[in-house]
């Protein structure tokens, strides 16, 4: 039986990628005494030797454009009860980080309390891609903790089981 491909816009092209399942993470950075953050969940591996990351962000993503200055971001990838937080850091809430549990790395980079796990970086190059920039990291220092991830399905949060 052969398929016939469907033509593709922007709307059907979400909604096919959004039948894969992602992890959701909030990326964050201090810039010039202020806090930014904001949820992604275009986040993967890229490199063991040396070990990096990407993620995308939006063009003109004030988030973006801190860490684009600043050279250094924090990634924190959120456990399964926590997606009130993905929701809080894709909104118009003007200070995402008020009334947060937040620690911050030695470099001063927000980790928030209770995420899956939590990364260090340090941008080694962006790239344009269309309306969002790739930004790719250099992991500097991560660690994790024993709660389940969050993960995103077709518009809806769930969590991560074992077959």
């Amino acid at each position: 039986m052969m398929l016939s491909p469907t033509a593709i816009d922007s709307k059907r092209f979400r909604s096919v990628m959004s039948t894969f399942p992602t992890g959701v993470a909030i990326i964050a950075t201090e810039w010039n005494g202020e806090l930014f953050g904001a949820t992604i969940n275009s986040l993967t591996s890229v490199s063991l030797d040396p070990c990096m990351l990407l993620f995308c962000t939006n063009e003109g993503s004030s988030t973006g454009a801190a860490i684009r200055q600043r050279g250094l971001f924090s990634v924190n990838i959120l456990g399964q009860h926590q997606s009130d937080l993905s929701h809080r850091f894709t909104g118009q809430v003007k200070n995402r980080f008020e009334d947060l549990a937040v620690a911050f790395s030695a470099d001063g980079l927000p980790l928030l309390q209770g995420a899956a796990a939590r990364l260090c970086c340090r941008v080694a190059t962006t790239h344009k891609a269309g309306d969002h920039d790739i930004i790719l990291g250099e992991v500097l220092t991560g660690d994790e903790s024993a709660c389940s991830p969050l993960v995103f399905h077709k518009g809806s949060y769930g969590s991560f089981q074992r077959a």
